[in-house]
């Protein structure tokens, strides 16, 4: 069965006004449009746009349940930073909800850190050119050498100079000692953000001196410009996909693209943020092994498809990209599939019927109508599957 559905983009204030509204071809709000949510999470489920094929279910929160439908597909416009943040493995997530649950916190309580028992995996596909993100810590020797670098900028900055030479030693104590001091009470750490925001101004060609004064602007005095200094800052070019597995910190910076994640509101926050920050807990679930924030390789089952496979069940996205012929091999369903056209007019094809979509549009098919073939016309689409 192909089930149309649609939503209306959620306003958060870092959203793009235009970006959304341009890919799709809708018209814009006039507001921030952030985020465009395609699936089941009850907190912006998407509308079934005829009732009567799902039994009356208006949308797919009521017809096809959050972890039935394992993945929550998004278009994402950051006009600017998101928090910093980092999600659970699944053990994490089980043991964490369970333990706030003992607790007695209600499911709403302002003092919980998980929502339910399931992580969180996700990736981007960038749109935009660029688009920039935050992504894992790289090695301290490289954040050593920026803030020194830094210093050099603005002589007098005692607090900055003594940070710098705090980060040697086994990576991963170093992070996690660091991490767990930018975040805690002490007020020097304010000392340190005032000397590092002045020091960036003086830098006008350093990336990371860059990378300071775009989240100054948007989270002035906030620790976590210090913390992204320890991290990777990552440049996708259109086409290509980043993945941010558990216990990997990241922020979205600016840019347009398609996430995919699994269907979970289990979010620990590290900065650049006005909510809860729960210090211990986020350490408790980083991974502070030092990384390079190397894109995604795609699978090319045939041409025009590119499949993006991580190593999460939850889901996998696919790119079919069609000019004037169809593409040559079917895609399999293994699980309900929400399939968005970013582009053109495609016809899909399935075991038991067909379905039109248009740019802007977006449709459920049921895992019965698998393996979903392209038959005709030309465009790109977005496949969100299930990874099994």
């Amino acid at each position: 069965m192909f089930v149309p559905i649609g939503n209306t983009p959620r306003d958060y204030a870092w959203g793009s006004t235009t970006a959304i509204a341009g890919l799709l071809g809708t018209e814009p709000s006039g507001g921030p449009e952030a985020e465009l949510w395609l699936g089941a999470h009850p907190g912006s489920p998407a509308r079934v746009l005829d009732p009567a094929l799902t039994g009356g279910a208006p949308d797919l929160a009521a017809w096809q349940p959050t972890h039935d439908l394992p993945y929550l597909l998004k278009v994402l416009a950051a006009d600017g930073p998101l928090s910093l943040q980092a999600h659970p493995s699944p053990e994490q997530a089980r043991a964490g909800f369970e333990r706030e649950n003992a607790a007695g916190l209600a499911a709403d309580s302002p003092d919980r850190n998980y929502k339910d028992p399931f992580h969180k995996p996700e990736l981007i596909f960038a749109l935009s050119d660029p688009f920039e993100a935050l992504c894992g810590f790289r090695d301290p020797a490289e954040s050593r050498d920026a803030l020194l670098r830094l210093a050099a900028a603005a002589p007098g900055g005692a607090v900055l100079s003594g940070f710098a030479r705090t980060l040697e030693g086994e990576p991963g104590e170093v992070l996690r000692r660091a991490t767990e001091w930018i975040l805690g009470d002490d007020t020097e750490v304010d000392l340190l953000v005032t000397e590092v925001v002045a020091a960036a101004q003086k830098l006008p060609d350093d990336r990371d001196a860059d990378t300071v004064r775009m989240l100054h602007a948007a989270f002035p005095g906030d620790p976590g410009i210090v913390l992204a200094l320890l991290l990777n800052r990552a440049t996708l070019r259109p086409g290509q996909v980043l993945y941010l597995p558990a216990g990997n910190i990241h922020a979205y910076l600016r840019g347009l693209g398609i996430e995919l994640m699994a269907a979970s509101d289990n979010v620990l926050r590290g900065g650049l943020t006005r909510k809860r920050i729960d210090v211990p807990e986020l350490v408790s679930v980083l991974d502070f092994t030092p990384i390079q924030a190397t894109p995604l390789a795609p699978e090319h089952p045939a041409p025009g498809v590119e499949v993006f496979r991580p190593d999460v069940p939850d889901f996998r996205l696919t790119r079919v990209e069609v000019g004037g012929e169809a593409a040559s091999a079917g895609l399999p369903l293994d699980g309900p599939a929400i399939v968005l056209c970013t582009e053109g007019t495609l016809e899909l094809r399935g075991r038991t019927g067909s379905f039109t979509v248009h740019r802007g549009e977006s449709v459920l098919v049921t895992p019965d109508e698998g393996p979903l073939e392209v038959a005709s016309g030309t465009g790109t689409l977005f496949v969100a599957t299930p990874n099994r």
